[in-house]
């Protein structure tokens, strides 16, 4: 009698978005929905205060405190968004089952996430430094975070518009009764949130003081 040989390979069955959403509501922090949360919270922050941030640009001479005070409340949103993004990449790469399963965003995107990455720490730090540096690098420093600026734009929107869609769904996620309690950790989510804006407060208060010494040593110029 001839024997019926088993398949080699079996396809394990697609797991639908009720069973990622129960493992996230076991899981202490959420896991890959947790983390997803995470990110597209910080990144409507970062939109509204980005905004903001762009229209002291417009006048920076005259709106130079805003500018620097919005920069520095930006900077602890900036480092939960380069952190949450990085650990779902980590994981992802070091062979996480669940976050596998999400998956990863597309791979141009993969490609120019480093490219953002470097460039707003590039940007950020030449602002900051701005305040900082001796009198005699300051034309170097300012054509450094000029150029960094124009380069960050311009991968940022391509960025930006490829996740607010995502974005506009998870934002408002841990806020909404219905869909907070589908993911575990929507407190210690949003108490992250508020920690960024206390330290974006503090450092704010810490070198906003530093403007009028650098007017009066001749800002950029003179």
């Amino acid at each position: 009698m001839t024997q019926r040989t088993p398949p080699a390979h079996r396809r394990a069955p697609t797991r639908g978005v009720d069973d990622l959403l129960s493992d996230a509501a076991r899981t202490p922090l959420g896991g890959p929905e947790g983390n997803a949360r995470l990110t597209g919270a910080t990144a409507a922050v970062l939109l509204v205060l980005l905004a903001a941030e762009g229209f002291t640009v417009l006048r920076v001479g005259a709106l130079l405190t805003p500018h620097v005070a919005i920069g520095m409340i930006l900077v602890p949103f900036v480092a939960v968004k380069i952190g949450s993004t990085g650990w779902r990449m980590a994981k992802y790469y070091l062979g996480d089952a669940a976050y596998r399963e999400r998956g990863a965003p597309p791979i141009l995107l993969r490609l120019l996430g480093p490219l953002v990455v470097l460039l707003t720490a590039l940007l950020f730090a030449s602002g900051i430094a701005l305040l900082l540096v001796p009198h005699s690098l300051r034309q170097e420093t300012m054509f450094v975070h000029k150029a960094s600026f124009v380069l960050w734009f311009g991968a940022m929107a391509i960025h930006v518009l490829s996740h607010v869609l995502e974005t506009s769904r998870l934002a408002p996620a841990d806020l909404m009764s219905r869909t907070r309690s589908q993911v575990s950790g929507a407190g210690t989510r949003l108490w992250v949130q508020a920690g960024c804006l206390v330290v974006g407060i503090i450092l704010a208060v810490v070198m906003v003081p530093t403007i009028g010494p650098w007017l009066a040593g001749g800002g950029i110029g003179g």
